[in-house]
């Protein structure tokens, strides 16, 4: 078996990673592709930064333990099976499950800093970044923190200005220039899409 052919997904908060990443991941047959996502590998709670207002900012690579990232995607590359807890976006009605990363052909690394971090880039052997306006971005995550996460519109807001925008131009925008393919993602992405099918099926 040949090691596992590894793709680095990001782009800004509420880029449409999640949608493009679904699509990728409907083209291919259970086993061939596994996907380890950053979200997974925040810090715990009592570690979290805070900004000047005392409130926690998840929006920084401080808030991830980019070591530990970097190691599961090594041992998923070598072959090795990985267990990790779910990360529940802090909410405590909901039960974190136990998530198994299968090695599989190709490894797909998902985050808003996985090009940021020297240990976890110099593994991707294809990065994708996903781009889309700023106001297609702020109102993608304030229909998604609502929804998803019970955020109130002014956290949402909040935590936009001060933590997400800031974070996008400082730690996320300045290693666009390093991607192989960047997808504009403002309101469709088929095309990109499907080159990255095409190619991915020859590493199988």
């Amino acid at each position: 078996m040949r090691e596992a052919f590894i793709v680095g997904i990001t782009g800004g908060s509420a880029s449409g990673k999640t949608l493009f990443l679904n699509s990728l991941l409907n083209a291919f047959n259970q086993g061939q592709i596994c996907l380890i996502s950053q979200d997974n590998y925040y810090k715990s709670q009592e570690l979290q930064p805070k900004d000047e207002n005392g409130i926690p900012n998840y929006d920084t690579p401080a808030s991830l333990d980019f070591e530990l990232f970097a190691r599961d995607i090594t041992l998923l590359k070598q072959g090795t099976e990985v267990r990790r807890p779910e990360y529940t976006f802090n909410n405590p009605n909901k039960e974190p499950r136990i998530i198994t990363y299968t090695p599989a052909p190709i490894i797909i690394v998902e985050g808003i800093f996985v090009f940021y971090f020297p240990h976890v880039f110099q593994l991707l052997q294809l990065k994708i970044f996903i781009d889309a306006k700023e106001h297609v971005k702020l109102q993608r995550r304030i229909k998604r923190d609502r929804e998803e996460r019970g955020y109130d519109i002014d956290d949402v807001l909040y935590r936009y200005e001060k933590h997400v925008a800031p974070t996008y131009e400082k730690f996320i925008k300045p290693y666009k220039d390093e991607a192989d393919l960047v997808v504009p993602n403002n309101t469709k992405f088929g095309t990109a899409l499907d080159v990255v099918i095409s190619h991915l099926k020859t590493k199988i």
